[in-house]
Parts: C-alpha cells; structure tokens; sequence
C-alpha cells in the first residue's frame, strides 16, 4: 500500500487571508457587495446613503451591474468614520 501524503499545512492559506485583508483595509473604506433585485437594490442604496451620509462618509455606488435575471449586482464603499 502506497503511503497517502498528509493533508497540507493552513499555514501558507492563514497567511495569504491574513495579508489580503490588511491589503484591503489599507484604504480605509469599507465596502459590502449586493446582489439583490432591482426595487431593493435601489431601497438598500438609499438606507447606505441615510445611516452614512455622503458628506461626512464619502459613501457612494462604487460600482454596478446588471446580471441576467434583472438582478442588481453592486458595491458601496464609505469611509469607516467620520472623523
């Protein structure tokens, strides 16, 4: 019987995570992605702009697209405070 290779180390995969969301939090915006139809992309858009308003938080529509079934696929971005 041949001997089965143990199964790689997290190690290498942890360190990779680790690094890419530091590299993300670098700017200091966060961002959350949707993908919702069109009616609640709108609505879900609005409620961003009410609890951060443009002004003190930079958010806005970072980007968009429609997919195939009229669905609404987007990114908001805002500053993490308003100092």
């Amino acid at each position: 019987m041949a001997n089965v290779p143990k199964p790689p180390s997290m190690a290498g995969l942890k360190k990779r995570i680790r690094e890419h969301r530091a590299q993300e939090k670098s700017d200091g915006f966060v961002r959350e992605r949707y993908c919702l139809a069109r009616d609640d992309a709108r609505a879900k858009a609005r409620e961003w702009f009410q609890s951060y308003p443009k002004a003190a938080y930079w958010t806005e529509v970072e980007s968009w697209r429609v997919t195939g079934d009229d669905r609404i696929e987007f990114t908001m971005r805002r500053l993490s405070s308003a100092d």
